[in-house]
């Protein structure tokens, strides 16, 4: 006997295929109550409510009982097998499998397919296909009342949901036609939606319905301003930026716009300022440069330097902040160009200055002192009681600027200047740097003029690849308006021509390049050769060794030639000591490499480079990793090489390189022989680990397991095939871990190389705990920790009481595990080993949730998590996180672990660690169902016990399966929560997991009970 309620459409009580009779709308009301709720108590207060809403008769509880004798008569017709409902303390229970009422059968395969979404595709759609089988129409169909309506709300967010995440799928899968019709339909129930607008116009516009697209944009922030009176959201402004921009559809969903609007116009002054433009962008700066020159103090003006590379638009700032503060200044505004780096050096001179500046403020026809300090002494004079503003442009040095300040005067003076000036006494400093993406827009359009063909999608490139640099802004546009028959697709390809050549940036009468070479000019011979020499770097940020080891110079004479370049803003200091260069510049420089350099010179640059950064890294990487065997790289005598104080300074130059490191091993692999690839992914095999993609990473390791066998080196072949184990494991490939572990105990043991062999135990141990193969991890350490007592080597010690600790505890064998993990934590105290430390406080964190010590366990959890905060490894960081997660589970807090399980599994997605994911979704689950929601934890326990079959995490099998079968016999579904107990205890026996079995046959006990229970 089938039996099902239907709650979609009409209510219906169906019985294999045919519907049975209700009675009338209040009957059906009352079944749809009990229904949604199966399984759950439903307190006759509820009932009548839904029923009646707020206004029931004096008889409801008498007619109540009337529409449930109904209902029993009806459920009996339907045979022996039909469920029952019975009454409790003033409350009615259906006892009925949630999964036969067909909205909740919807709503479960939605939510299922919603946590599967970002971990397995094919089985979310599947989902929400069998979610569709049990969809007839609008819940309640024919029947009112506020529960009504507020069912039918609840459904019509699970179905919004089900068909964004369906559209989300498709899209992801580059079909975006399909995705608008089952998008197209929601609109009008959901019309300010902001998350289903945004996916339909990134829906509409990769099917190349852009039109409908961008009306869908505009008429929902026109109703949004009419229903709320707020703006349209970041996500629609979002969506809108990217699809005028022309960005690709994959890529426009949750990308960030900066859309800002263009600063107001000043009103011009009569003067000898250059002429003012309408001005774009540099709020921040002009807010500062205000700021600054409010601040003098009556008798003595401030002075303001405006500092940055050549082009970045310092004389123009400084002519636009005259023109916008002339009130300010009633007595005058005087412009002198210094001409420090202008191809005429005497306009610098002091004298050509001062005589500027007294033929602006001087009495017609007086003749001026030919002396200089005749002439400063003259300046001062007529500048002692007026107030005005001075503006000294492209200043060589502070000497220089020092001879024209006005002395004892409220004039106000602003310079700039390409050079950092330190030598001026109270001047208050203002560095540019280039305009944001949008304002850079702005700018080239501007300059374009309202009858420009412009293309807004071309002019983002156009400005990118000038850098974003005003000038460079300026000359491409320029360049632009001289060629009428261009359009800006014309001046694309030609700037992007060839890379981007610095020489394309011209339009006729200036180019970028004559600007730059002007700074280069005034360098010195070791600082041209550091400047070249950098552009080689492919890395955005770098430190003074690096640079050492492009160069061949001394670390001493890098830093001197470095803080040069960074005083003259050829260069930027983002962080200390660490350096970057501007995409111009760099392009600037490389021009200069290919000009005054030979290919052997930069190839020999490169190989120094390479080398440095592999050998930096195994220093570093040895203090981090101090177990490791190893694998020395090639001798880098010739450079310098950072010391690092401790483990914590070497991690964290590790993470601070990772980009430089990763630049390194593409070097290698493009560039490199056999040898310095196979050594260098060996030394770089944690950055190749945290990359996450094991298509692109594990051929790299069987590469240099490949090299290290064609020559044969049996040792550096062994430690080639860890370092690919390591890498299986983590992707959770735990067989094929296994099995190049074993490989390479057995070279270890064949060679007698006895540091190696325990390693290689030590690394097969761990997919071996992963796939449940405790007693097998017992014998090996067994095996090697007499040897390791033997010969006194306390951190191998240590590692393997850890270990041998784990194995205990998973065979529960509760006093042996705390015995070794004391010892363990004895040993990595004695030698000051964090690591170990928090690995062992988090083993017996474990342990102290098995043994039901929550509090105990929290407080272990959280002392590991400082210590490892210190290190900043992130994949230990986020597992133990997600650890502490299950400790308040137990203690009831569930917001702060579903906040730490949340972010652990967003962690353990991006890197491609599969068993993790699986915890971290159980843990999610766990939470869920701690809270009360075992509706929600279902789909996640769902999901992580798939996840684990997939991968063979026998471990993640007990425990989801477990946690699965409980949240469904809390929603009534018997059938399904004994089949999960049945797993999980199964799995547990075959991997000797005692108390889990236990554990499970508990919850297997109390399920048959249920059944024969409900049976009878």
């Amino acid at each position: 006997m089938e039996l099902e309620i239907r709650l979609s459409g009409s209510v219906t009580l169906y019985v294999d295929g045919r519907h049975g009779p209700l009675g009338p709308t209040k009957t059906r009301l009352a079944l749809a109550s009990l229904a949604w709720d199966a399984g759950r108590s439903v307190s006759v207060d509820s009932l009548v409510h839904r029923i009646w809403d707020d206004h029931p008769p004096a008889t409801a509880r008498e007619t109540l009982h009337a529409h449930i004798s109904r209902l029993r008569r009806a459920l009996r017709a339907a045979g022996p097998d039909a469920p029952a409902l019975t009454s409790r303390t003033n409350s009615y229970v259906l006892h009925i499998d949630p999964d036969r009422v067909d909205l909740r059968a919807y709503t479960s395969c939605v939510e299922q397919a919603r946590a599967l979404k970002d971990s397995d595709d094919g089985a979310a759609l599947r989902l929400l296909e069998r979610a569709d089988a049990h969809w007839y129409g609008e819940p309640l169909a024919g029947i009112t009342g506020s529960w009504p309506d507020h069912l039918r709300a609840t459904v019509g967010e699970t179905r919004l949901g089900a068909a964004m995440t369906r559209a989300e799928l498709l899209m992801d899968a580059g079909k975006f036609a399909p995705a608008v019709p089952l998008l197209m339909p929601l609109l009008d129930e959901h019309p300010v939606d902001e998350a289903l607008v945004g996916l339909l116009a990134v829906a509409l516009y990769g099917a190349g319905r852009t039109a409908e697209a961008t009306k869908l944009l505009q008429r929902t922030r026109q109703r949004v301003i009419r229903d709320i009176g707020l703006d349209g959201g970041r996500r629609l402004h979002r969506v809108q930026e990217g699809i005028l921009a022309g960005a690709p559809a994959g890529a426009l969903y949750g990308r960030a716009s900066r859309h800002k609007p263009p600063a107001r116009p000043v009103r011009p002054v009569p003067d000898n300022l250059p002429r003012d433009v309408p001005w774009i962008g540099r709020r921040e700066e002009l807010r500062r440069l205000t700021e600054a020159l409010s601040e003098g103090g009556g008798e003595t003006g401030p002075v303001v330097v405006i500092e940055g590379m050549g082009g970045v638009g310092k004389s123009a700032l400084a002519t636009h902040l005259g023109h916008r503060l002339a009130d300010r200044y009633p007595d005058g505004r005087c412009f002198v160009r210094l001409g420090g780096h202008g191809a005429d050096r005497a306009a610098g001179s002091p004298d050509r200055a001062l005589t500027t500046l007294l033929r602006v403020l001087g009495p017609e026809g007086r003749e001026l002192p030919r002396d200089t300090e005749e002439l400063t002494a003259l300046w001062r004079s007529l500048a002692r009681d007026r107030r005005m503003l001075v503006i000294l442009d492209d200043a060589d040095c502070s000497e220089q600027v020092r001879q024209l300040l006005p002395g004892a005067s409220p004039t106000a003076v602003v310079v700039t200047s390409r050079r950092r000036l330190t030598g001026l006494p109270g001047a208050r400093p203002v560095s540019l740097a280039v305009l944001p993406p949008e304002d850079a827009i702005a700018l080239f359009m501007r300059r374009l003029g309202a009858g420009g063909r412009a293309d807004r999608s071309e002019v983002a490139d156009i400005v990118h690849i000038c850098g974003h640099l005003p000038l460079a802004i300026e000359i491409a546009a320029s360049r632009l308006l001289t060629r009428s028959s261009w359009t800006t697709a014309d001046l694309l390809k030609q700037l992007a021509a060839g890379g981007g050549r610095i020489d394309e940036l011209r339009d006729g009468e200036r180019t970028l390049e004559h600007v730059f070479a002007l700074s280069y000019q005034a360098l010195d011979a070791e600082q041209r050769l550091v400047f070249r020499r950098i552009s080689l770097h492919t890395g955005m940020e770098f430190g003074p060794h690096a640079v050492a080891a492009l160069t061949g110079l001394s670390l001493a004479a890098t830093e001197r030639a470095l803080e040069q370049l960074l005083t003259r803003h050829l260069l930027t200091e983002p962080a200390p000591h660490r350096f970057t260069l501007h995409d111009l510049l760099r392009r600037y420089a490389r021009s200069l490499i290919d000009e005054e350099e030979t290919e052997h010179d930069s190839r020999a640059a490169l190989e120094r480079l390479a080398a440095f950064y592999t050998s930096a890294a195994d220093r570093a990487d040895r203090l981090v990793h101090p177990y490791r065997s190893r694998t020395s790289p090639d001798s880098a005598e010739w450079t310098t090489l950072p010391e690092f104080e401790d483990v914590h300074a070497a991690q964290h130059w590790l993470d601070g390189e990772s980009g430089n490191l990763s630049d390194t091993l593409d070097w290698f692999i493009r560039n490199g022989s056999e040898r310095q690839l196979a050594l260098a992914v060996h030394v770089l095999t944690g950055l190749l680990d945290m990359r996450g993609h094991p298509a692109a990473t594990e051929p790299l390791l069987r590469r240099a397991v490949d090299h290290w066998a064609a020559v044969g080196d049996r040792g550096a072949r062994a430690r080639a095939l860890l370092d690919l184990g390591v890498a299986h494991g983590h992707h959770s490939r735990y067989e094929e871990a296994i099995a190049a572990e074993r490989e390479a105990l057995e070279l270890a043991r064949a060679l007698g190389d006895p540091e190696l062999e325990i390693e290689c135990v030590n690394q097969i141990c761990i997919p071996l705990w992963q796939t449940g193969q405790y007693e097998l991890m017992r014998d090996l350490q067994k095996q090697i920790l007499d040897s390791l007592l033997q010969i006194g080597d306390r951190l191998q010690t240590a590692r393997s009481y850890n270990i041998l600790g784990v194995t205990h505890l998973h065979l529960s064998e509760i006093d042996s595990a705390r015995q070794y993990f004391d010892r363990a934590l004895t040993e990595f105290t004695s030698i000051n080993n964090e690591r170990g430390i928090f690995s062992t406080l988090n083993n017996m964190a474990e342990l102290a949730t098995r043994t039901g010590d929550w509090k105990g366990a929290e407080h272990a959890y959280r002392k590991a998590i400082s210590l490892a905060l210190r290190r900043s490894d992130k994949r230990e960081l986020e597992t133990l996180r997600m650890n502490l997660a299950n400790a308040l589970i137990g203690l009831g807090e569930t917001d702060e672990a579903l906040s730490l399980s949340q972010h652990s599994l967003d962690f353990f997605r991006a890197v491609g660690d599969r068993r993790r994911e699986a915890i971290a979704l159980n843990r999610i689950g766990r939470a869920h169902r701690s809270a009360g929601r075992s509706e929600q934890a279902i789909p996640l326990h769902v999901a992580a016990l798939a996840l684990a079959r997939r991968i063979n995490a026998a471990g993640e099998v007990v425990d989801a399966a477990h946690d699965a079968a409980l949240a469904h016999m809390d929603t009534g579904r018997t059938a399904q929560a004994l089949a999960y107990a049945k797993e999980s205890c199964q799995m547990s026996m075959r991997i000797g997991a005692h108390a889990e079995a236990d554990r499970a046959s508990r919850i297997i006990t109390v399920l048959q009970g249920t059944r024969r229970a409900s049976a009878g």
